[in-house]
């Protein structure tokens, strides 16, 4: 982990988030002997089939079955269609 100065990250900013981005390094920034930050690498980016991968369904199948049954016992007849279709 590299601790640079605020004057030297303010002289360097282009050195110092190079080495954040391209080697992955940490960054700690003081002033009067104080830490004041941490410059940390970017998490990469996700891709929408892994966000919707990582969504799990509210209902198990069964307290779907379970909740469609109730639904039309109630009376609710029209039929169930994708919203978004």
């Amino acid at each position: 982990m590299r601790t640079v100065t605020a004057t030297q990250m303010a002289r360097n900013a282009g050195e110092v988030l190079d080495a954040v981005a391209a080697r992955g390094e940490t960054v700690v920034v003081e002033r009067n002997h104080a830490v004041i930050a941490r410059i940390v690498p970017a998490e990469p980016a996700r891709t929408l089939r892994q966000v919707l991968a990582d969504i799990r369904p509210m209902l198990t199948p069964a307290q779907a079955a379970a909740w469609r049954k109730a639904s039309r016992a109630r009376g609710f007849v029209e039929p169930m269609r994708d919203p978004w279709a």
